[in-house]
């Protein structure tokens, strides 16, 4: 089923508050515009039903009977996240040799890559009815609370390198 943005912004109110929060905290902490995360926000769940609606519309999540893909199924899960491991296997070798893509060779073969990683999530994530724009938001409000994730804990001693 195709979510729409009827269901996005179902799935928006149900957590707004959650959210409201975070953008809060990190406009409050960090100066980022709330009017920069709220575009960001919808433009992550409107790039969900986008890549999920297109995937459906090319047949991706049907089978080849002609029903639906079922998603409750844990090896159709398990198939969508080694789809978007294989995506982000191609984006390493892109970046790697630094050639341009096959497909869109006035781009570079990592840029294109990372977009299909990106495309694949999204589409699961509209597949799944995931509130995805939402999580983002929550988890960067979340990171910057993360002490591992402050530069002069990185760089003491046992710091995150990477």
């Amino acid at each position: 089923m195709i979510p729409n943005l009827t269901e996005i912004t179902d799935r928006w109110d149900a957590n707004k508050q959650q959210i409201n929060e975070a953008v809060n905290q990190l406009h409050n902490e960090d100066e980022v515009g709330v009017e920069a995360l709220c575009y960001l926000h919808t433009g992550i769940a409107n790039a969900v039903v986008v890549c999920h609606y297109l995937a459906c519309r090319s047949g991706w999540w049907v089978e080849k009977d002609g029903s639906p893909v079922d998603m409750k199924n844990p090896y159709v899960f398990a198939t969508k996240m080694a789809l978007i491991h294989s995506e982000v296997s191609e984006a390493m070798e892109g970046g790697r040799k630094n050639l341009p893509d096959s497909h869109l060779p006035h781009r570079l073969s990592v840029e294109v890559e990372l977009a299909d990683v990106v495309i694949r999530v999204f589409d699961t994530a509209g597949a799944m009815g995931l509130d995805l724009a939402g999580a983002v938001i929550e988890k960067l409000a979340y990171n910057q609370r993360r002490e591992d994730h402050k530069p002069d804990v990185r760089k003491g001693q046992n710091g995150k390198a990477f």
